[in-house]
């Protein structure tokens, strides 16, 4: 590929060229430098579908998403029977906060047996408050294709953020009815359980699964981490031998949160050292954090104290009014209940990435907060001389709004997939409603209480309307519960 810093090396009339030019940039990560060749090729090609299609998915990905809709129109426009510029469009429609579901319909009629789809036609559904059609339509589906694992994974998740939790595996348990040997849907049931952080049954579902398709040592590495989590330390020991060493990084992880749990610090330290340097680094370094701060290790000081890597900023003068604030974010949590794997607890969270939302009121949170973190970079930079990241080279891996209601929590937790984290006050119940400080405020350093490591946070930080806390991602943070009232924030992670 050519270099995208010097993009008038593609002849932007050779559409075949240009549009092989954009799909690399896509790979590689530099769109935004290619959407100067990408312009000037449609408006040299301007009845190319394909081009359009481009230019599109490069504007969609640096979260330009009205360019990106425009750009997806005119492609659909030109390319009426193309599935998948037609799915396309659909999807960046709903990403910019557009109702979605008609272009759903149009692509699902140009692809009807498209997975991807018809699960992208659930989330619009979700999108647009229509949460029960959407299983339904997934349960109509999964009942003529009952071995559609990612139809099941998406309907399972769409019962847990109903508040199902009990029945949220109903059209896996309606398959394995059907299909009581298929060795896969029992694999899905048993994972879901185990995201759900329903450990106990999980070991009742490998023990059903165990008895239909006739394997005693079927999903023992499960098995293993769910003895574990559930302090059952004889039979974890017996099941973490029998299977010996495994480098995946759930077995990697829970290994070193058994050890932790049982207090068997030099245990945690020799696996955070075997895999510290290697493809799991970001998942270790949370744990190293705990080993070292409980061995006194002046590395801890130097990784979460020197420089501060915590920073604090109050931007409520470059925010929309508080009202407005309230009013587009609230209306965006359908949701009855906190979607699976997440840390909080008594609450809703929005679905898809909330800064592609084309909204005024998001657009301007967005802008406030880029500017917010180019400033917390600079202030590194001076303390660390490593120069910061270009502000328009800065991506979000994720960005969301977190409703709380009293009694609501975050668990301890860390970020697995940003760099970069945050929090961004936007409605809190009076400090009196919420309960004697440091109720519902924002915690550093204390690992998971399951751990039960004895640390106590390192810090706390009052939350108060605009303020933001920008973080290290691996950075072990959560919130007190609070006594009652709603709090309402915005979370975003850099890329």
């Amino acid at each position: 590929m050519a270099d995208t810093d010097t993009p008038y090396t593609i002849d932007p009339r050779d559409s075949q060229a240009a549009m092989t030019f954009g799909l690399q940039a896509r790979k590689s990560g530099s769109e935004r430098a290619a959407l100067t060749v990408l312009r000037q090729a449609v408006s040299a090609n301007p009845h190319h579908a394909g081009l359009w299609q481009v230019l599109g998915l490069c504007h969609r990905a640096v979260d330009q998403l009205s360019p990106a809709l425009e750009a997806f129109a005119k492609a659909a426009a030109l390319a009426p029977a193309d599935a998948l510029i037609a799915h396309g469009h659909a999807r960046v429609a709903m990403e910019a906060g557009i109702p979605a579901i008609d272009l759903f319909d149009t692509a699902l009629r140009l692809a009807p047996l498209d997975g991807a789809v018809l699960i992208g036609r659930s989330a619009a559904q979700l999108a647009e408050g229509a949460l029960t059609a959407a299983i339904a339509d997934l349960d109509a589906v999964l009942g003529r294709n009952a071995t559609w694992h990612d139809g099941h994974a998406a309907a399972a998740r769409l019962r847990w953020i109903m508040g199902d939790e009990s029945d949220f595996t109903a059209s896996l348990d309606t398959a394995l009815r059907s299909a009581p040997t298929d060795v896969n849907l029992w694999a899905q049931s048993v994972l879901l359980r185990m995201q759900a952080r329903q450990f106990a049954e999980t070991l009742a579902m490998i023990d059903r699964a165990r008895h239909a398709i006739g394997v005693n040592d079927a999903f023992l590495h499960i098995e293993a981490c769910a003895l574990a989590e559930l302090g059952r330390t004889d039979a974890a020991d017996r099941a973490f031998a029998a299977i010996g060493p495994v480098d995946t990084a759930m077995m990697v992880e829970h290994k070193i949160r058994y050890a932790l749990r049982l207090g068997r610090i030099d245990q945690a330290e020799q696996l955070c050292v075997q895999y510290a340097d290697g493809a799991l680094s970001d998942l270790i370094l949370p744990y190293q954090s705990i080993v070292w701060r409980m061995k006194a290790d002046p590395r801890w000081q130097q990784w979460a104290q020197d420089p501060d890597p915590v920073g604090i900023y109050d931007i409520a003068a470059q925010l929309p009014p508080q009202d407005q604030l309230v009013d587009v974010l609230t209306a965006l949590h359908r949701e009855r209940h906190a979607p699976l794997e997440q840390s909080l607890r008594g609450g809703s969270q929005t679905d898809g990435p909330l800064f592609s939302r084309i909204d005024p009121v998001i657009q301007s949170i967005r802008s406030a907060v880029l500017g917010a973190v180019s400033q917390h970079f600079e202030r590194l930079a001076r303390s660390t001389g490593v120069p910061p990241p270009p502000a328009g080279e800065l991506r979000f891996a994720g960005s969301w709004s977190v409703l709380l209601h009293g009694l609501g929590h975050h668990a301890n937790h860390v970020h697995q997939a940003g760099w970069l984290s945050s929090a961004l006050y936007i409605a809190l119940p009076e400090q009196q409603q919420m309960g004697p400080a440091p109720a519902g405020w924002l915690t550093f350093g204390e690992p998971p209480a399951e751990l039960q490591t004895g640390l106590a946070p390192i810090r706390t930080i009052e939350p108060k309307f605009g303020r933001l806390v920008l973080f290290p991602s691996t950075m072990w943070h959560g919130t007190r519960p609070f006594d009652a009232g709603e709090r309402l924030t915005v979370a975003f992670d850099i890329a």
